[in-house]
């Protein structure tokens, strides 16, 4: 089994926003011992390189830069042409971020749930999620 990481849920372990915090810790260790597989987008990873940058905490970022696909058992997607096309058409279908738009289509190309709070795929069809924020609204 794999799961696909977006920013969202990688910020709130980060930060300890709860339940998020629990549910990604779970994954990384299961990911650690072999169970599953967990997946990440470089964009995605570039996306909390430099929220963690916004927010004064350098160390941090530098750190996690280190840490994915080293001591945290998070493999990385570098995408090529086709998988940034693929990522636009969905960006130009779904109003959500364009770095939100490669998370997506990671875990659509992995078939793979995307492990989430972030309120923007609720718009995506298609889209399995793994929900780990505020109960989603009704679409």
């Amino acid at each position: 089994m794999s799961y696909v990481l977006d920013s969202w849920a990688v910020m709130a372990w980060l930060m300890g926003v709860e339940p998020a915090r629990r549910y990604v810790r779970g994954l990384l260790e299961k990911a650690a011992t072999g169970r599953i597989e967990l997946w990440m987008n470089m964009i995605n990873v570039g996306e909390i390189f430099y929220l963690l940058l916004k927010r004064n905490q350098r160390d941090q970022a530098e750190q996690l830069i280190k840490d994915i696909g080293t001591s945290l058992p998070i493999k990385t997607v570098l995408p090529d042409r086709e998988f940034i096309l693929e990522a636009a058409r969905l960006k130009g279908q779904y109003a959500i971020s364009y770095a939100d738009a490669f998370a997506a289509i990671t875990a659509i190309r992995f078939d793979s749930p995307l492990v989430t709070g972030d309120p923007e795929f609720q718009v995506v069809s298609g889209l399995r999620m793994n929900w780990i924020g505020a109960p989603p609204k009704a679409v």
